[in-house]
């Protein structure tokens, strides 16, 4: 996928869940831009078929309420730069190193923080631990308790 399809694509994401159309997307770029975008010109722009500008990208990030990374966020697919392709793991560690200075805003974050979730869960240790869980649940619920009859205080003793 182009580096212009991601970001299209995240534009046309962030677009939806804030509910602007098109032409609202439009106007709301010409605010920052001095001029407004047609209708066609954001279509194209969600379908990857344009190259962005440093102010278009500060811009669509203010139109959208998000961050310039958030923009860039991808799925997981290797991203195609001019001259090379970067793995997912590549392209995401240079978005994520943007420090204390570029925060995501809350639905990319949770988006990353959840996208980091799957992958723990997805190590097969994990899947262990769970086994080992559930055999610890199964034997406590049948192992007697101090209140059980045969509970025994002892080696060899029977609570009175």
């Amino acid at each position: 996928m182009r580096v212009e399809t991601a970001i299209g694509n995240q534009i046309a994401r962030l677009r939806e869940t804030r509910q602007m159309s098109l032409t609202q997307l439009g106007e709301a770029l010409g605010q920052y831009l001095g001029r407004p975008w047609s209708r066609q010109a954001v279509h194209q722009a969600e379908r990857g078929r344009r190259a962005f500008t440093a102010a278009e990208l500060a811009a669509l990030a203010l139109a959208l309420d998000t961050s310039v990374p958030a923009l860039f966020l991808a799925d997981t697919e290797p991203i195609e730069l001019p001259g090379a392709a970067l793995s997912p793991e590549d392209y995401r560690g240079i978005l994520l190193y943007a420090g204390s200075e570029a925060p995501l805003d809350g639905i990319e974050e949770l988006l990353v923080a959840l996208h980091d979730i799957a992958e723990i869960l997805s190590r097969p240790i994990l899947a262990r631990l769970a086994k080992i869980e559930e055999i610890a649940e199964q034997v406590s619920d049948t192992a007697p308790t101090a209140d059980s009859p045969n509970y025994r205080s002892g080696p060899g003793r029977r609570r009175p």
